[in-house]
């Protein structure tokens, strides 16, 4: 029987950088009382959850994803004190917490790592991906390359032996083939379980693992040498299909635990292939995410990827996050929110679990670093190329004051210029603000049980211009109509059809009722439309 509400499948997570969230303390560098001093501000904005970026401490050479202790905090974000009480002043609002976990290598500052790499026969150095040169020559074992750049073995002068690293070689991969790494990664869900975290998001999970062999990969044509390779044998090994099944046991021990997967190098099926019952509870697929402007396309995202669930599967959907660029810069949305609020109201009425990155809400747009402002290892590694994400990262803008009311010292990142005019306080003043249109949304989605897990029923007339569906319980049909185009498009709903048979439950142009004329319902320019069908007019 499935259960009436379920924090995870009907709410909206909310994504915290904590670097940029909120500092308490002046040192320009967001921390966990920060948060918790903003918690009020999340449950004002309607999210369910919030899933906190790296915490743990770390040598920030990936900021949070080298992780030298996953029993800890980092002292720059404050204490498992300040933790616990972040999380019990979180459940008293009703709002859930979700840890990322970055369980496929640590910092080489980890103790584990300066143990595995002080000898040959260390107790630990079978925890770490360790191979010597081929013939004897210090040649790396194979020609696998780090998606941070360079090749992806690093030469140990210690031990005569190279080192595997996907990322930055201060991040080396941990050996998941031995049964202690195994049993470790396994508890470290338990010990945070255990102080009330009550989801995972799990950082690149499907690299894991890899080939047993380390067989070269196939080559292909590419731009960077990691692109020019078929990652065949480097990620997606069959034993993580164990893993997640063994993380899902551990989780299930627990009342409504959650765990979300990102998938590294995602296809559509990859990402369906690790959730579902006895697995993930989902998986990251960005592949609306990596879409254009345009509905056809966002709506063959979502047929896909309701066609490649398994049975018991939950779809979520993802337009923005701290490793790509803004959505109002992306989609070059220009200084006007109309087209944000379209993809707002998409994000937040499909089937399936929206996450939403902090700063969305306003329409935060990417900064501008130059070379010497640059702290993100891959803009640092391809410059000038445009790939680094110090850009999406910038602090919160909370207000028109100094340092945006993100912290009274010198914040780690600078502030977008515009922070003076776009800030939470101007947009709450306003009432045709983004800020107050996701509110709206927010709102509407916790009122009508249709538009949590109600069935997705896409309508395909004029799909060039207009994304529209139904969503439907056995109580509800809603209407969602949003017009992606700057100029008026209409919609066919059948020659019976008028106006008096729908309620108006949001449009962002401040129209009362819905604009139906001879079965066809009228839209203006980026216009978001969501319509109640009354009782008795279906």
């Amino acid at each position: 029987m499935e259960q009436s509400h379920l924090w995870w499948r009907d709410g909206v997570i909310y994504q915290i950088y904590p670097r940029s969230f909120a500092d308490s303390n002046g040192d320009g560098i967001g921390d966990l009382i920060g948060i918790t001093q903003r918690l009020d501000y999340l449950v004002e904005l309607g999210v369910d959850a919030i899933w906190l970026s790296p915490i743990n401490p770390s040598p920030d050479v990936d900021f949070g994803y080298d992780v030298a202790d996953y029993r800890n905090i980092d002292p720059k974000h404050g204490t498992l004190a300040d933790f616990d009480h972040l999380v019990k002043a979180a459940h008293e609002r009703g709002l859930r917490i979700i840890l990322d976990l970055v369980l496929n290598h640590t910092s080489d500052q980890h103790p584990w790592f300066l143990e595995s790499r002080s000898s040959l026969d260390n107790p630990r150095r079978d925890w770490y991906i360790w191979r010597g040169s081929p013939k004897g020559k210090r040649e790396a074992p194979n020609q696998w390359q780090s998606v941070f750049g360079g090749k992806a073995w690093e030469f140990d002068e210690v031990t005569g032996q190279y080192y595997y690293h996907m990322f930055c070689p201060e991040q080396p991969d941990l050996n998941w083939r031995n049964p202690e790494v195994y049993r470790e990664m396994l508890d470290i869900f338990r010990f945070w379980a255990e102080r009330g975290v009550d989801g995972f998001r799990l950082d690149v999970f499907n690299q894991y693992f890899v080939d047993a062999q380390f067989r070269d990969n196939p080559r292909k044509c590419g731009i960077r040498p990691f692109d020019c390779q078929h990652h065949l044998y480097d990620t997606n090994q069959p034993e993580i299909q164990q893993v997640v099944a063994d993380i899902r046991a551990v989780l299930d021990r627990y009342p409504e635990r959650y765990a979300v997967g990102e998938t590294f190098l995602p296809t559509t099926e990859m990402a369906s292939s690790y959730s579902g019952p006895g697995k993930l509870h989902a998986t990251f697929d960005f592949t609306m995410l990596k879409s254009p402007w345009n509905p056809a396309r966002y709506l063959q995202c979502v047929l896909r990827q309701e066609e490649l669930l398994p049975e018991g599967g939950w779809p979520n959907y993802v337009l923005n996050n701290h490793d790509n660029s803004r959505t109002a810069s992306r989609l070059r949305a220009g200084r006007g929110d109309e087209k944000l609020k379209v993809s707002a109201a998409m994000l937040l009425t499909l089937r399936g679990t929206p996450f939403l990155y902090q700063g969305e809400e306003i329409g935060m747009r990417d900064i501008q670093v130059s070379r010497a402002e640059l702290q993100d290892p891959v803009g640092k590694r391809y410059w000038p190329l445009p790939v680094g994400r110090d850009g999406f990262r910038s602090p919160m803008q909370w207000n028109g004051e100094a340092n945006a009311g993100f912290t009274t010292g010198k914040p780690w990142l600078k502030l977008h210029p515009g922070y003076k005019t776009r800030n939470v306080e101007s947009q709450r003043k306003d009432p045709a603000s983004l800020f107050n249109f996701y509110k709206s949304l927010l709102r509407l989605r916790r009122m009508y049980a249709a538009l949590q897990r109600g069935m997705f029923l896409p309508l395909h007339h004029n799909p060039q211009r207009v994304l529209a569906y139904l969503r439907q319980d056995a109580a509800q049909t809603i209407l969602v109509a949003l017009n992606f185009a700057r100029r008026r498009s209409k919609l066919a709903l059948g020659g019976e059809i008028t106006r008096h048979q729908w309620e108006m439950l949001l449009s962002n142009k401040e129209k009362s009722q819905p604009s139906i004329d001879k079965g066809w319902l009228q839209l203006d320019g980026h216009e978001v439309c969501i319509l109640l069908q009354k009782p008795g007019s279906g």
